[in-house]
């Protein structure tokens, strides 16, 4: 998307005991974690499987992780900060309020079925969205959710619902359930998508990981046939 792979997202510091992007160590753990959870699922993988695929040990890897859950939580907020960071990247300067809001959905969309490129070396961003489609409802159907909310787990996740749900708000100041609305969307993108790759009975989508239109299409009619004036 033209961005250039120097930027530095930030996640809450809360999640992690020692920030992984400060070491080879930390990046490698990042790097084989996402390759692990794509190949096992989240059941199956374990900091052991973990420690062997980076020649390393269970030890090292708990001195930046407390568990496995919270390297998930890591990956989502990760990834809604980079999602986040797009979308005022692609709307900079745009001051059409219609065209910045399907702008965002675009980038939600294209970002959630990525063609391939990449923009941080340790990081398969192909992987993690399939990630993010699958295993995202965990880091929060949990029942330590109101704790890790109020030590801002889930930060970056909010803060991407309330610039949409503003865009909303500037195109239909009056329509009363903006973040319901676009937190029904992120929802809705993660699983149309997995129910047209896996259960597609279900959705009459068809979303491959370079066909994007009708995911485009089908949320912006769920987005502006509600706030329409």
């Amino acid at each position: 998307m033209g961005v250039s792979a120097t930027i530095k997202i930030n996640v809450n510091d809360k999640i992690y005991l020692r920030d992984p992007e400060q070491t080879q160590l930390g990046k490698k753990i990042i790097s084989s974690s996402i390759e692990l959870i794509d190949e096992l699922g989240f059941e199956d993988f374990t900091f052991k499987k973990l420690a062997n695929r980076i020649n390393s040990t269970e030890a090292s890897i708990y001195r930046y992780f407390e568990n496995k859950h919270n390297l998930l939580v890591y990956l989502l907020v990760w990834y809604w900060s980079w999602l986040e960071y797009q979308i005022d990247y692609q709307t900079n300067n745009i001051e059409d309020v219609e065209k910045r809001l399907k702008i965002a959905i675009r980038v939600i969309a294209e970002s959630l079925t990525p063609k391939g490129e990449s923009h941080f070396s340790h990081i398969d961003e192909v992987a993690l969205h399939r990630i993010v489609v699958s295993e995202s409802s965990k880091t929060y159907y949990t029942k330590s959710v109101d704790t890790e909310n109020q030590f801002g787990f889930f930060r970056s996740y909010k803060s991407l619902c309330k610039k949409v749900a503003s865009m909303i708000k500037s195109y239909n100041a009056d329509y009363p359930y903006a973040h319901a609305l676009t937190s029904t969307m992120l929802e809705s993108a993660h699983q149309q998508i997995f129910f047209s790759q896996h259960l597609p009975s279900l959705t009459e989508l068809k979303v491959t990981d370079t066909e994007t239109d009708e995911i485009i299409k089908y949320l912006e009619q769920l987005i502006f046939k509600q706030i329409q004036k």
